[in-house]
């Protein structure tokens, strides 16, 4: 990373950044000149932060990131009641999820920071539903890999659900997650 930013270009790059997430949201080809013109600035202020169009959408992706680990320790996943923390979580990252949805979709793994924090994340996830487990939450037969990937796919689905409140749609993962969808008939 550089030197931090002064208030006024942090303000800046923010505006495009959120610029950019809105543009590109619509319209994945959109020019640097269409997303500077959505954030209210001249195309070589945008150049000025952004050496080039994928130098932005990178910057986007490690910024979403941050959130999306941010909005994670927010629900203090290791200290609060294995039930409440996983509401908590996935209320969260779906409120990043849907905001920066482009920008989440374009996370690279090949950045260092970004694959830091996914892995960070991943780490806090298995610990969470190590916890649920502990406490009868979650079957003690079921693989908590497994039930890691079925979370994180429910929350991927749910992000994908235009106009959605984050609340409500968590409430319905969580349930879907530990209750499923089926009926104890016919096992």
């Amino acid at each position: 990373m550089g030197k931090p930013l002064r208030s006024d270009a942090e303000r800046t790059v923010m505006t495009i950044l959120e610029a950019a997430e809105r543009v590109l949201s619509r319209n994945p080809a959109a020019s640097m000149e269409q997303i500077a013109e959505a954030a209210g600035v001249a195309r070589t202020t945008v150049h000025r932060r952004f050496s080039s169009r994928d130098a932005l959408v990178e910057a986007m992706a490690a910024w979403a990131a941050r959130r999306f680990a941010e909005a994670v320790a927010a629900a203090n996943p290791d200290g609060t009641p294995p039930l409440v923390a996983l509401y908590q979580v996935t209320a969260n990252v779906l409120r990043v999820k849907i905001d920066w949805g482009f920008a989440m979709s374009r996370a690279q793994d090949g950045d260092p920071e970004v694959a830091r924090i996914h892995a960070e994340v991943a780490a806090t996830c298995a610990r969470l539903l190590s916890r649920a487990a502990a406490t009868g939450l979650i079957r003690p037969e079921v693989d908590l890999e497994w039930a890691r990937r079925v979370y994180y796919a429910l929350i991927h689905e749910s992000a994908a659900e235009p106009g959605g409140d984050p609340d409500a749609m968590a409430t319905r993962l969580v349930d879907t997650l530990l209750r499923g969808i089926g009926t104890d008939r016919g096992l």
